[in-house]
């Protein structure tokens, strides 16, 4: 990612599988304030992975891009720290 800015996705709703279009992010749990740290996840080869702090499980899917999910309301958008 330019800049060092990663897409970052949230779990609320529990969703057993959140797809994506990229495969290096940040998974932050649930929305503040109750997430987790927000932790860098890669893919790598693989086309899915598991955050080691919630078990959320993200697949990777190249019909999306950078900034959205299925669910859609995954992706978080972080208010706080946009450019």
């Amino acid at each position: 990612m330019a800049g060092g800015q990663y897409s970052k996705f949230r779990n609320d709703k529990a969703a057993r599988d959140i797809r994506i279009g990229v495969k290096e992010f940040k998974c932050i749990g649930v929305s503040p304030p109750h997430d987790h740290p927000h932790v860098y996840l890669d893919m790598g080869d693989a086309n899915f992975i598991l955050c080691p702090y919630c078990a959320t499980r993200f697949s990777f899917d190249r019909t999306l891009n950078s900034n959205e999910a299925d669910p859609r309301e995954c992706l978080f958008i972080d208010e706080y720290n946009e450019q």
